[in-house]
């Protein structure tokens, strides 16, 4: 929401265009400079919320990694089910899409029940239906439970970005949406090495992991708060969206979900389409291309004050000439050094895009906007694959697809440097 260079807080229903420094509205949101404070006890939101919020930002990584290392062994224990090749990987691949399709009504019941109640709801039921194929009986249980879990972590990721949108403004909630990308992204490689090891054994220890969601619940009761106003946003009609203002990010994060993904999906592949077969050497590869991703996410912050105009295309432009080098690479140096690259790009793509598409947004706006952005993130992700396929069949060579894909990532990023894409007045008036 917009503060003045002393803090002090401008209401969020006045549009941008309008006289927005006018002293006689109320405040909706009250702030500590850049940083949201508790109604009920006047403290400011600090680390603790953050870390909550963080980490249970990274129960989504959890459906998307820790079972990939395992699939063949699902595979082989229901190799007696019809249909058994065509439901294995939708093990894998169901949470995301049911996100993809859900996050946009889980965005709505944010603004309606209040952030705080459905962020515990659904991490205590986060770890029910991820336990659940421990002792289910049959593959298609497994994916209906699977199909569960996406709605929770729809829900999941819906409260913590919009939480972490209400409590910090300006600089501060830039440096924590970039945090976002860096946690996720070590989650992410630190899920795939422990769902391989914990497969080893046995294919079904790995659910187990998804107890954690438990202890969230404890410290998210403890310490998240619901932000002011509560009451309002419960009672009374929800204000519409200003769709002509968050189309465009919405739109072009639809085709960042679907570039953000072609490293994560593809690179094993690439990898051994050049004759690279060792699993610890791909698996190395994977690793130093989530270095990449993280350091682009951390980064983030110090370039945010540059605003969308340079940090989407800029995320676009590196995530494009990656994929275009990784494509036409042939070697394995230069498949890493490229990856790298594309994770670079990867890091600022997520934070730039939901920076951009929450920054015109009111408190009453902000839930809904975020389910919107998830869901449009999401369906990139899921449709990534099936192009990538596609592309494939179509010139009979995955680095052709991949390359395919990179040149219009660049041409995205031309596209956004051109139609010079605003934010709200929030960093404007904090100086940044």
């Amino acid at each position: 929401m917009p503060v003045t260079r002393a803090g002090t807080p401008l209401s969020t229903e006045t549009p941008v265009s309008e006289n927005v420094l006018s002293p006689q509205r109320p405040a909706e949101e009250p702030l500590a400079g850049e940083v949201a404070v508790d109604p009920a006890t006047g403290r400011p939101a600090g680390r603790a919320q953050a870390l909550v919020l963080l980490f249970s930002s990274c129960l989504a990584v959890l459906g998307a990694v820790l079972l990939a290392p395992v699939l063949p062994r699902i595979e082989d224990a229901f190799a007696d089910t019809a249909g058994v090749e065509a439901l294995t990987p939708i093990v894998l691949t169901a949470p995301a899409l049911v996100i993809g399709l859900t996050a946009m009504v889980a965005g709505r019941i944010v603004d309606r029940v209040g952030r705080k109640r459905l962020l515990v709801s659904a991490l205590v039921v986060y770890a029910f239906v991820g336990t659940a194929p421990v002792w289910l009986p049959s593959l298609e249980l497994i994916v209906a439970s699977r199909v569960l879990l996406g709605l929770t972590e729809a829900a999941i990721m819906t409260c913590c970005t919009t939480l972490l949108a209400d409590y910090f403004h300006g600089a501060t909630r830039e440096r924590y949406f970039g945090l976002q990308v860096v946690f996720t992204t070590v989650a992410a490689t630190i899920f795939f090495g422990v769902g391989g090891a914990l497969g080893a054994a046995d294919w079904r220890t790995p659910f187990w992991l998804y107890v954690v969601s438990l202890p969230l619940a404890f410290l998210a009761a403890r310490y998240v708060w619901q932000p002011a106003p509560q009451a309002r946003a419960t009672t009374a009609k929800l204000p519409p969206l200003p769709w002509r203002r968050i189309a465009a990010p919405i739109g072009v994060t639809l085709l960042g979900g679907l570039v953000f993904y072609v490293l994560i999906v593809e690179l094993s592949f690439k990898l051994d389409a050049i004759g690279v077969e060792s699993t610890a050497t791909i698996g190395a590869a994977s690793a130093i291309a989530s270095l990449g991703t993280a350091v682009g996410g951390f980064l983030f912050g110090r370039l945010a004050k540059r605003g969308p105009v340079l940090t989407v295309p800029l995320a676009f432009g590196l995530s494009g000439i990656g994929l275009i080098g990784m494509g036409a690479a042939s070697s394995l140096p230069l498949v890493i050094a490229f990856a790298v690259v594309t994770g670079f790009g990867n890091g600022l793509i997520l934070p730039s895009l939901l920076t951009w598409a929450l920054s015109p947004l009111t408190f009453e706006q902000r839930g809904r906007g975020t389910g919107i952005w998830t869901s449009a993130f999401f369906i990139g992700q899921f449709v990534c694959p099936l192009l990538v396929l596609a592309l494939t069949g179509a010139f009979d060579s995955l680095g052709t697809a991949i390359l395919v894909l990179g040149v219009v990532s660049v041409a995205a990023a031309v596209a956004v440097r051109v139609i010079r894409p605003t934010q709200s007045a929030e960093p404007a008036l904090l100086g940044h």
